[in-house]
């Protein structure tokens, strides 16, 4: 049995799949975040059932690439036994929009009515068995985020798919209807029947001038457009409205009309605190200087964490290498393996990376899901649009600052190619979670948070004007943001944590074993001498930044994860105390060049899928170019400031 969640963006749909499955989806407040369904078994009363998280949708009829996977899974050949709408209770008037072309699929269909406490909160009571009866199908109240009738909500999808549960039928005003009835004359059943549609659905959608539908049918029969094309244009006439436009105002009235008879609204008294935070968060003025402040507190803490824990970590290294010397012998094979080794691989990862990559995964985590983010991208969607790139831009590049695969994967969100092509490529220079550890544990550590908290600008100064040129160079309207801005939440401990130990996981399955690895390989180099035939060849390029010679083997380390140039950097120089070996200015110009220089492997992939080769070879040179420009520029200043 599969069942197929699917609702409106922000409902809390991925928490509920999350709930019954495990972390799997991203749980996110930006639209079009989730670009591909996720599956998971769960198995319900001795019963393996497929659970499928579909993207938010607002509509069944969309061009954007995140709504069209949704709507291609149901519509083709991936059916689901039971289709499970959740939607958000405290904007169930715009929710109902989507649940009444769902139930147009004719297919079994429970309805979740989640969030019951935050429409409480805004004094809004639903009658849910009222609603069930005038819907035809089952409605189950929960609050995914404490998971209150969750279990009651599976194991309805169960017995809805079981018993074949069908939703009432959805009728529009006489003319519309009319439209139907003669355009339903004219038509073979077998269109409908080859796609695998209801026959009703299906007119409704030909009506509604759905661009995909009408290809498909172009394609089978072209006498049959001219037949649609008419009862459009009569639709239009009599309505002096695009048919497109009169069926969703249909669905918007009947969706009101619902709710005027199942809700009742208890007005509120006066703003609420959430009311008074976002007049501040989004002001004009105080909406920045409140971002500021968050962005100051935000460095302030994962740096000082970081840094006391990684003194305290490190001390430990220490001890163990004087030990492993006294054993082993300081220039024995054994020391070079074990101490030089695996020790320094091992504690690389504890004592350098970890401390400042879990703050910093759990203070966005909980910037997040506390619905602070997408104010944030509100506020930056001018800057967005002084770049001459679309508003959504922004929502790649903040998940960028997570991760710079999900940042290319959600650049399709974008509608026109040449925003696509040139927010993927920019995205990769957003410093991802690995190359914030890098600026925390360099930068910060040496010279302080607020340098650290300069080189984030720094970037985005870079970025603006890699934006603006791509701009002059493939010049092109985009148009407004249209965004919907969630409520302010509780942030759940759970939620945080596993969205945390998402990235964390990735970082100690992946990461940590080739960090270790790559410290053994490191040691044997340098144990037999090697290494200095990889950094004479490099030497063009570290002479050119200012750097030791021996830095070379690190950077061929980055390519494969960024934290590698971290770990192999104390390896390399013998050290873990890089401000004794190294200037101010060469931790800044070394952190600068690895901050822009090539990809990581695993972010060149996406970026295949998503742009093609060449796109994806065209980011690794123009990167390395750009970060060997800019490591240069860093190296003038920072001899000339520090």
């Amino acid at each position: 049995m599969v069942i197929a969640f699917i609702g409106q963006p922000n409902c809390g749909k991925s928490t509920i799949f999350n709930y019954f499955s495990g972390y799997k989806a991203v749980v996110s407040n930006f639209p079009g975040t989730t670009v591909k369904f996720t599956e998971s078994r769960v198995v319900v009363e001795g019963r393996e059932v497929t659970c499928v998280d579909l993207p938010g949708v607002y509509s069944l009829t969309s061009a954007d690439q995140a709504e069209l996977e949704a709507r291609n899974y149901l519509l083709k050949g991936e059916s689901a036994d039971v289709i499970v709408n959740v939607m958000d209770a405290s904007l169930l008037s715009r929710s109902l929009e989507l649940t009444l072309e769902l139930m147009s699929l004719e297919r079994p269909l429970v309805v979740a009515l989640n969030m019951m406490d935050e429409a409480d909160r805004k004094g809004v009571h639903i009658d849910t068995q009222m609603l069930s009866a005038l819907l035809g199908v089952p409605v189950v109240p929960t609050i995914a985020a404490t998971g209150r009738g969750l279990t009651e909500l599976l194991k309805t999808a169960v017995e809805t798919a079981r018993h074949q549960v069908r939703p009432a039928t959805v009728a529009f005003s006489r003319d519309v209807e009319e439209e139907m009835d003669e355009l339903s004359q004219r038509l073979e059943l077998s269109l409908a029947r080859d796609l695998g549609l209801p026959w009703r659905f299906f007119l409704i959608k030909l009506l509604e001038d759905d661009p995909h539908l009408l290809a498909e049918v172009e394609l089978r029969s072209e006498a049959a457009i001219p037949l649609v094309r008419n009862h459009q244009k009569i639709l239009a006439q009599s309505h002096g409205r695009p048919p497109e436009i009169v069926i969703a105002s249909e669905r918007h009235a009947l969706s009101v009309n619902l709710f005027e008879q199942v809700a009742k609204v208890t007005p509120r008294e006066k703003p609420r605190w959430r009311d008074r935070l976002d007049w501040v968060a989004t002001h004009k003025f105080w909406g920045y200087v409140l971002l500021i402040l968050v962005l100051g507190l935000f460095f302030q803490v994962v740096f000082r964490l970081g840094q006391h824990a990684e003194d305290y970590l490190m001390s430990y290294l220490e001890h163990l290498q004087n030990l492993a010397q006294g054993w082993l012998g300081a220039e024995s094979l054994a020391y070079f393996l074990v101490g030089d080794g695996l020790l320094l691989g091992i504690f690389g990862g504890v004592g350098i990376v970890l401390p400042y990559l879990l703050p910093f995964l759990l203070g966005l985590a909980l910037l997040e899901d506390s619905g602070y983010l997408p104010r944030v991208a509100f506020l930056m969607d001018n800057f967005m649009h002084l770049l001459g790139l679309h508003g959504k831009s922004i929502i790649p590049f903040i998940l960028g600052y997570g991760c710079s695969v999900p940042a290319v994967m959600a650049s399709r969100i974008l509608e026109s190619p040449r925003d696509r092509l040139v927010v993927a490529l920019l995205s990769t220079l957003i410093p991802c979670s690995a190359r914030s550890v890098l600026i925390f544990a360099l930068v910060a550590y040496a010279l302080g948070p607020y340098w650290a908290l300069g080189v984030y600008l720094f970037n985005l100064l870079v970025i603006a004007v890699l934006g603006r040129l791509s701009t002059w160079l493939l010049s092109e309207v985009s148009p407004g943001l249209l965004m919907e801005i969630p409520e302010y939440r509780m942030p759940t401990w759970t939620n945080v944590w596993q969205k945390s130990w998402r990235s964390l996981k990735d970082f100690i399955v992946v990461a940590w074993p080739i960090l270790i690895a790559g410290s053994l390989v490191l040691s044997l180099l340098k144990y037999w001498g090697l290494d200095r035939n990889v950094n004479n060849f490099l030497a063009p390029l570290t002479s050119l930044l200012d750097l030791p010679a021996a830095v070379g083997t690190t950077l061929i380390f980055g390519i494969m994860r960024k934290e590698l140039s971290l770990v192999m950097l104390n390896e390399a120089l013998g050290t873990t105390q890089l401000h004794t070996v190294l200037t101010p200015a060469q931790l800044l110009t070394f952190t600068v060049f690895v901050l822009f220089y090539i990809p990581c492997a695993s972010t060149v992939a996406a970026l295949s899928r998503e742009v093609g080769w060449k796109g994806a070879f065209l980011s690794i040179f123009a990167s390395l170019a750009l970060a060997l420009s800019l490591g240069m520029l860093t190296r003038a200043l920072g001899m000339a400031i520090l």
